[in-house]
């Protein structure tokens, strides 16, 4: 930074600290971490001057830095009007990255007019893992963009710049969350304490470990060394499965209720009852005898309100035509409320592309079957291994895979595991079942998926805590 931009930089952080953009405390972060310090840019937007400010110096930065590029795209959503007041103020042409493809129109990922080999320029308002430029940057790249530089408004120093060299991007910043905290000490509105504090949780919470982590992953067995949190902010993972990891670490929770039940009543009552001990509830509506819309819209609320995803567990396996309709039509309308669905890959890729149609503008995510629990499964060896191929290569809507153990050593990935039963060998019909210790800690999975062991119990709810409290014992060990 030259030096006539410090005093423009000093006055931004005390105006930033003003009004509430910049605010100390004790805050839950996306990662799962707690930290001591949390930016709030979204606020700049109702204060035109300071929005002005701002623009102006992340230009400044990238005329000083010669940055070269043709355009500048904003990550969404906050980089959107600092990167708007840029281009109309200077002329630059400006792209927009959608967050999700819409099913009409142009069904663009990327809007406005560029051309193939030309540069791309990406604006973010603060970096902690630079997990939010890697995912911009992916999307542009894909359309024939280069990205070779980024400018941020705030680097909070936590690993974001290394992360973003490893994949060929420089990053440039207007200040850090060092300075800022200089600034603000020196002005009075910080003590040395809080100071000291802060810069103790950037020194122990630097995400470009976790990004080493995930590069050398195949090396591993299990994911064993990684937290949910750290495999959350891998640069190549779905949205819904990063929401789901975080949910986890939040709730401290890995347990799938199996809500194989037959009318509403008793869904939505396990549903409210069990929703705070589990990540996931998995549905089979197809065997409710009083299914409609209205049971839907009530157990979605009640998993907003209680924090867990809907697996309906629909095993698709038809051809893409006719899955796409079952997905987001019929009685059933499973793509309006259903946050997962699964799928098997006996028909082919096919059976993928006409869900992924369907979920993918909904931010919706699939899981493929690779292993049953059921006893003489065919679903083993050489076929396992090419499911896993197909959910490699369409990752963007393939999340994870059902199955008895980690049948990959990408982190991206999660591995919900059914069956699972701590007194019980298994049934009269085939099921077979293992214990949490067994699925998670022996087998490396992620999730277990409980079904009679907890609806069978007399009391639904302390079976469920007990379920959840050895899962998430079995996960804690496979860590340590």
């Amino acid at each position: 930074m030259s030096s006539n931009m410090q005093p423009l930089v000093d006055d931004l952080a005390v105006q930033l600290y003003e009004v509430q953009a910049v605010k100390f405390g004790s805050y839950l972060l996306k990662s799962g971490i707690t930290s001591p310090v949390y930016f709030d840019l979204r606020v700049i937007i109702s204060h035109p001057v300071l929005l002005t400010q701002v623009a102006n110096l992340v230009f400044q930065t990238a005329v000083q830095a010669g940055v070269d590029y043709s355009s500048i795209c904003g990550v969404p959503y906050t980089a959107l009007p600092i990167a708007s007041v840029i281009c109309c103020n200077n002329l630059i042409p400006m792209l927009i990255r959608r967050k999700e493809a819409k099913d009409y129109g142009t069904k663009r990922l990327v809007e406005g007019s560029f051309n193939p080999g030309e540069s791309c320029l990406i604006i973010e308002d603060v970096i902690t893992s630079g997990s939010s430029i890697l995912e911009t940057a992916a999307v542009l790249q894909k359309e024939g963009l280069k990205v070779t530089d980024a400018i941020v408004l705030l680097d909070r120093e936590q690993g974001g710049a290394a992360n973003l060299k490893k994949e060929g991007i420089r990053l440039h910043s207007v200040c850090t969350l060092s300075s800022i905290l200089e600034i603000l000490y020196q002005r009075g509105k910080t003590d040395k304490a809080l100071v000291n504090a802060v810069k103790t949780f950037i020194q122990e919470n630097n995400t470009a470990l976790a990004f080493d982590q995930n590069s050398v992953i195949a090396k591993k067995t299990e994911c064993e060394g990684l937290s949910f949190g750290a495999r959350a902010e891998s640069a190549t993972i779905h949205p819904l499965a990063a929401r789901l990891l975080h949910l986890m670490e939040k709730k401290q929770t890995n347990l799938c209720l199996s809500a194989d039940v037959t009318n509403s009543k008793e869904l939505l009552q396990l549903a409210d009852s069990v929703g705070p001990e589990i990540c996931v509830l998995k549905t089979h509506v197809d065997i409710l005898e009083d299914f409609n819309l209205e049971v839907a819209k009530k157990l979605r609320q009640l998993a907003d309100e209680h924090e867990f995803l809907i697996f309906e567990d629909r095993k698709f396996a038809d051809i893409g035509n006719t899955v796409k309709h079952q997905y987001e039509g019929g009685m059933y309308r499973i793509a309006s409320w259903a946050d997962i669905v699964n799928a098997h890959a006996v028909p082919g890729s096919g059976v993928v592309k006409g869900l992924r149609e369907v979920g993918l503008p909904l931010n919706r995510g699939c899981l493929l079957i690779a292993e049953m629990s059921s006893q003489n499964s065919l679903a083993t060896g050489d076929y396992t291994k090419a499911v896993v191929t197909m959910g490699e290569e369409y990752a963007d809507f393939v999340f994870g895979f059902i199955t008895g153990s980690r049948v990959t050593n990408k982190p991206e990935f999660i591995h919900m595991t059914p069956g699972v039963h701590m007194h019980a060998e298994g049934d009269n019909l085939g099921q077979q079942y293992l214990s949490p210790e067994d699925v998670i800690h022996k087998k490396g999975s992620d999730i277990i998926i409980v079904g009679r062991g907890i609806l069978m119990a007399s009391n639904k709810v302390d079976a469920a805590k007990m379920y959840r409290k050895a899962g998430w014992e079995a996960y804690l060990g496979r860590l340590s």
